[in-house]
């Protein structure tokens, strides 16, 4: 489930009642708990909308596919939280490889739990 820095497979992270993978190949992690509501995600992305009550923002789905890759993509690589390493994480569920923001450039999860 998680390896020596513990840090869990993209694909344990989330609710096990997911859509199959081949109708929604692909997946956000989200860690909500370092956004700071610069809603640079709710700009270039219909996915993600920014609360006005909580000041934070959040995704309308986790689950998605081919359709819907590019924005999430731009979601996850605009956001600055975290010194622009994001914290918004776009993963390919076939693969359990993280797709963006992937700062470390080998497709590990780039969470800071």
């Amino acid at each position: 489930m998680s390896d020596e820095d513990g840090i869990q497979r993209p694909s344990d992270v989330g609710p096990d009642d997911a859509p199959p993978v081949e109708e929604k190949p692909y997946k956000i992690v989200f860690e909500a708990n370092r956004c700071f509501g610069a809603g640079k995600c709710a700009e270039v992305s219909d996915n993600w909308e920014l609360s006005i009550t909580s000041g934070v923002a959040a995704p309308k789905t986790y689950f998605f596919g081919d359709d819907d890759l590019e924005h999430n993509v731009r979601a996850a690589e605009v956001c600055p939280a975290k010194k622009d390493d994001g914290c918004i994480h776009v993963v390919d569920r076939r693969t359990d490889e993280e797709i963006a923001p992937d700062p470390h450039g080998d497709g590990t999860l780039s969470v800071d739990w």
